[in-house]
């Protein structure tokens, strides 16, 4: 095989120039041509190549030489076409489009009835013209002189003897016998007389016997000589009659090819199929009238599975392609397009379909961009994903805003078809905003629809954005009129609770799901409470996994001594409890004189002060009064804070008391919240409100002794002051209990001052909005992405 080709490079150096270069030899039935699979050099397309060598075979030159001219000259759809030929003295190339003997199908017996009957109806077509408008005969017709070119079609070949009859030197009177395994097909009267019998028989009964003969082997694989002549094995029996009379062993009985054409293309004739009908039509479909041309494709639409793929591809698919982009083939032409698509090899598509599609979504036409979005699917695994990023999807968009809701929303539903091939750049900016503007359409169909779609694309979204976008649109669809909008609002939040914070959850979703459980639809209804579940479900788990509390653990005072006074409940009491406790403490380690401030924050001086050597005096003038624990109370109780707190305001008490405690030196800034505790309506002792209650009424804002409406106690007074003056009377007070002019009164009234600057800036827990947007804010929830 190397030995040839090197023979043919250097036979081709040698001789004129020859712009193909040989590839494979391609096995034919014997013949005296060689053939070769070729490209072309210019451009790389496929041809096939004929050699003849000169040298080896110089007896059959006139046969080679005759097949060159008659090919050059004999032109016909039927006929292999010839790209170049080149003649030397050694060596004849004929260069054609590519071709393959048929030989090869029949031995596989890959043929059809009606591929058989498509391509025999072909060549008797060919036959007919060489015979009624050549003159001719072609002299050599078998399986061995018939190709199939790329597009499945049947060509004719082996004009090795065809003649004109009226040249009395034609190639065929002489040189009949030389044509290689010619012997078998020969008809009956040339055998007994030879081929100059031709000038007294009609010039047609060769052919017609050949082509007889032909018929038997395309249906049975082969023809041994004239025993099988007229035996109908195989043979479609609407032929049969057609095919005996073909092969009549009287020359002048037979009938012409041209007859047997005309009897099969009768209605219900062997040639009366759609298929033979299709490559008819196909030729001439630019100029068909619309009647026509709509005819011509549902007959095509309903071809079967069984017709040849090659013709298809190669003669059918471009006449539709063309059709439907310059001659009004329409939607049903694409239609039969994507059919035939669908047997395509990715290259093929690549080559042939993708470049007119990419053309076909810059068609205005609105027929045509429907029909192209509803076979994107079919399509969309083909293309690759700069194409429909970088040149599809910019001249779809327009589908978005177009008058007719037929194409906004057919666009809307092709979403999610090219999703996957868009860059996310493109989906979260330039497409969702144009889905913001197919939430807002006058149709709620589509409205409905963009719902859906963004429930379905929110995987695609930009984590970033993805929550924001699909709240603001989710949230708006449940204030839409239309029942399923809302109900699809509803499905599309549960179909993406995984995209959402817990935070989120509770505070922006649940609050906005809630109306709809009382929907006026009960189909609304069911689903929101589906809806709600799952969002329940959702946060009971994050809670689940939470901490009891984020406090910081109680810090212990330390050289605190024993409690002498209310047992300390457990920590599972309530927080009364714990206050009751934490209040005895500090009161069984207090001593001296008490000393409270004025609501202004103006040291306010003693009540009465209680001498020793009076304490008997002291307390009978206590109890005519009143009790002593209401008095032991009302000395240790702060003055309220300002502005006065109502017995209603338990939570800015609440608030007062749950706040962490600052650092502090000593026990005696516990007192003045103890006094906002005793405002919360718990009453830790059993003492009458009248002094509380007047404190509210009027806040002191000056220095007032405290009156009883009893005589003043002029003798305690003065015992008091004699006590100050004498001897150890000047008894050091605990600390936070000096004077009210003294340094320490002063840290005390700071101190005791601070619940009043925890009520006026308490600490305000973090409101969350859970009042729908305005319908202003949720318009343009697209435009930023």
């Amino acid at each position: 095989m190397d030995f040839l080709k090197s023979a043919v490079a250097s036979a081709i150096a040698q001789g004129p120039p020859f712009p193909y270069t040989f590839g494979d030899k391609v096995d034919v039935d014997a013949s005296i041509w060689t053939l070769y699979n070729g490209t072309r050099r210019a451009d790389g397309s496929n041809c096939s190549i004929f050699s003849f060598d000169v040298t080896a075979n110089k007896a059959r030159l006139p046969l080679a030489k005759n097949a060159v001219k008659k090919l050059r000259t004999m032109r016909h759809p039927g006929v292999i076409k010839v790209l170049d030929t080149v003649e030397t003295d050694t060596y004849i190339y004929i260069a054609t489009e590519r071709v393959v003997p048929l030989r090869w199908h029949v031995k596989r017996k890959s043929l059809s009835p009606e591929t058989i009957k498509w391509g025999l109806y072909s060549i008797a077509r060919t036959v007919k013209f060489i015979n009624d408008e050549g003159s001719s005969v072609h002299g050599s017709l078998r399986v061995a002189s018939i190709y199939t070119s790329e597009s499945g079609e049947w060509k004719l070949g082996g004009f090795e003897i065809l003649s004109n009859v009226k040249d009395d030197e034609a190639v065929i009177y002489r040189y009949g016998s030389l044509v290689p395994d010619g012997g078998r097909y020969t008809p009956p009267e040339l055998a007994r007389s030879g081929w100059d019998f031709l000038k007294k028989s009609p010039h047609s009964a060769v052919d017609a016997y050949n082509f007889g003969t032909t018929i038997f082997e395309v249906f049975n694989g082969d023809f041994m000589g004239a025993d099988q002549a007229g035996q109908t094995k195989g043979i479609p029996p609407t032929m049969h009659a057609g095919y005996k009379r073909l092969v009549n062993a009287n020359p002048k009985a037979r009938i012409t090819v041209g007859a047997f054409l005309e009897q099969g293309r009768r209605s219900g004739g062997f040639f009366d199929s759609s298929l033979i009908k299709l490559t008819e039509g196909i030729d001439n479909l630019g100029v068909k009238s619309e009647t026509e041309k709509e005819e011509f494709l549902d007959d095509l639409d309903q071809l079967t599975d069984d017709f040849p793929e090659d013709f298809f591809k190669m003669k059918v698919l471009p006449e539709l392609l063309k059709s439907v982009e310059f001659g009004g083939g329409g939607p049903k032409a694409f239609g039969v397009v994507m059919k035939i698509a669908t047997k395509l090899t990715n290259e093929d598509f690549e080559a042939r379909v993708q470049p007119v599609v990419i053309r076909l979504f810059g068609n205005p036409d609105r027929a045509i961009r429907v029909c192209l979005l509803d076979n994107l699917p079919g399509m969309i695994d083909r293309l690759p994903q700069k194409v429909v990023n970088d040149k599809i999807f910019p001249n779809m968009v327009s589908g978005f805003t177009d008058i007719a809701p037929v194409v906004r929303e057919q666009t809307l539903k092709s979403v999610l078809v090219i999703i996957g091939k868009l860059s996310d750049r493109t989906i979260n900016g330039e497409l969702l905003k144009y889905l913001a503007k197919t939430a807002n359409d006058e149709q709620p169909g589509i409205r409905t629809n963009t719902t859906i779609c963004l429930g379905k694309i929110a995987k695609n979204l930009g984590s970033s954005s993805r929550a924001k976008v699909l709240i603001a649109a989710f949230t708006r669809s449940l204030r839409d009129p239309f029942v399923h909008a809302r109900n699809a609002a509803l499905m599309a939040l549960a179909a993406t609770c995984e995209y959402f914070t817990e935070e989120e959850c509770a505070s922006r979703i649940l609050p906005v799901i809630c109306p709809s459980l009382i929907d006026k639809e009960k189909l609304v209804r069911d689903q929101a409470n589906k809806a709600m579940e799952v969002y329940l479900q959702r946060i009971r788990k994050a809670a689940a996994n939470m901490p009891d509390t984020v406090q910081p653990p109680t810090q212990t005072t330390e050289g605190a001594g024993p409690r002498m006074s209310t047992p300390q409940p457990s920590e599972a009491s309530s927080w009364a409890g714990w206050a009751i406790s934490s209040f005895t403490n500090k009161l069984s380690a207090a001593s001296g004189e008490m000393q409270t401030s004025a609501s202004n924050g103006t040291p306010t001086p003693p009540v009465r002060a209680i001498s020793p050597a009076a304490s008997h005096n002291s307390s009978q003038r206590i109890t005519s009064t009143s009790s002593a624990s209401a008095l032991h109370r009302q000395a240790v109780k702060s003055p309220s804070p300002a502005p006065p707190l109502s017995r209603n305001s338990s939570g800015s008490a609440a608030e007062a008391f749950f706040k962490d405690p600052e650092p502090d030196d000593d026990d005696a800034g516990g007192w003045g919240e103890m006094g906002d505790m005793d405002d919360d309506g718990n009453a830790f002792f059993d003492a009458t409100s009248e002094p509380s209650k007047a404190a509210k009424k009027d806040p002191v804002a000056s220095p007032q002794p405290f009156d009883d409406g009893s005589e003043p106690d002029f003798a305690g007074w003065l015992a008091a002051q004699a006590q100050k003056k004498g001897p150890g009377g000047a008894k050091p007070l605990p600390k936070g209990l000096s004077k009210a002019n003294g340094k320490a009164a002063m840290t005390t009234t700071a101190k005791k001052s601070l619940p009043t600057r925890a009520a006026t800036k308490p600490v305000v827990a973090k409101k969350i909005d859970t009042k729908p947007k305005e319908t202003d804010d949720d318009d343009g929830w697209g435009d930023g992405w």
